[in-house]
């Protein structure tokens, strides 16, 4: 069996602001949701964005948008927002 990989969970300064922004009942679920990344960038639930190399996973009402470098085992999320300002 092959060893675990583990990726490491960055947040651009961007996205740090707005998850600092979100409702503390939201704020629990999104990092919980980011710590799932560690071991799963690609889990079940996430999405590929057309035309870009982000994916999306959502959380309720709310998406995070992120990139994977396989190479680097880095996740870097983008955003943090609520569906309907998301893909702005």
């Amino acid at each position: 069996m092959s060893p675990a990989r583990t990726y490491e969970v960055r947040l651009k300064a961007s996205a740090e602001k707005e998850l600092d922004r979100l409702p503390a009942q939201v704020t629990k679920r999104v990092i919980k949701a980011l710590l799932s990344l560690e071991s799963q960038p690609r889990r079940r639930g996430c999405k590929k964005l057309q035309g870009t190399d982000a994916y999306r996973l959502r959380v309720g009402d709310y998406r995070v948008l992120y990139l994977i470098d396989d190479k680097a085992q880095a996740v870097e999320v983008v955003a943090v927002a609520h569906r309907k300002d998301a893909y702005r």
